[in-house]
């Protein structure tokens, strides 16, 4: 059987024993939000064994680092992805980009406690992020992003409405993104809706129907979001940029 790129890497990842989850747009496609994307993202447990075991995998795919930073613990620590291209037959010309952390989201550790895992025909588990991490990974700077991150609530809540947990229902109403939406789940959960209103307070204006208001606040809490992801890589684009020339620096100098 020849397997897709991405289910070769996954594969290549799984043999070589590499503790990870995928992420990103593949996972999107998982969860039913389709997103079509030639890149492989993967989060890490950022350890000495684990990463010897990605760098067997990497070797596997012939996969040639794009970009900055080094693959490094240290970096991978910082927050930094690190990016690689890989060269092998089946998986020339894929991406795989590689991190530790998520902004936002929980240490490795207890990611990998909620992970889900898939079976896929001709692979078997895959390990993938959990729906509510992976939610929270998308609260970046980038529009696609937010569409995506609408696009996965409404799709758990059209798969799952009626036969929901309680939780799942403080899910939906802490993270939902579409104004009626919102006022429907309030409508039909109101007591939990009243309830979490303390840690959503925009939600009053959905338990009042108020569609208008409640677009604007939807609209500020993302805004909020987003500077906080720009907060949060502002330091680490800093440090790409010096990397970049010092490595430019090296380059020019005689006998590099």
């Amino acid at each position: 059987m020849t397997l897709s790129p991405i289910l070769k890497v996954l594969s290549t990842f799984r043999k070589q024993k590499v503790k990870a989850l995928l992420i990103g747009g593949q996972a999107c496609i998982v969860y039913g939000a389709a997103e079509f994307s030639r890149d492989s993202d993967f989060v890490v447990l950022a350890s000495p064994a684990n990463l010897k075991a990605l760098s067997g995998a990497l070797k596997v795919l012939k996969a040639v680092p794009v970009y900055f930073p080094e693959l490094t613990l240290r970096y991978l620590l910082k927050g930094h992805s690190c990016h690689f291209r890989c060269g092998a037959r089946g998986v020339a010309g894929l991406r795989v980009d590689i991190m530790s952390k998520l902004k936002g989201c929980d240490a490795f550790g207890k990611l990998w406690e909620r992970r889900n895992r898939v079976k896929i025909p001709g692979l078997g588990a895959v390990d993938i992020i959990s729906l509510e991490d992976l939610v929270q990974s998308k609260k970046t700077q980038r529009d696609k992003d937010w569409l995506m991150l609408s696009r996965l609530v409404e799709n758990d809540i059209f798969m799952n409405e009626g036969s929901g947990s309680s939780a799942k229902v403080n899910w939906w109403l802490a993270q939902c993104r579409a104004p009626e939406t919102l006022a429907r789940l309030c409508a039909d959960h109101p007591r939990q809706a009243r309830a979490s209103v303390a840690r959503r307070p925009l939600l009053r204006e959905a338990i009042k129907n108020n569609l208008k208001k409640l677009s604007s606040q939807l609209k500020k809490e993302e805004t909020a979001e987003r500077i906080k992801d720009l907060k949060y890589w502002l330091p680490l684009k800093k440090e790409l940029e010096q990397l970049r020339l010092s490595r430019e620096r090296q380059l020019k100098e005689p006998g590099i």
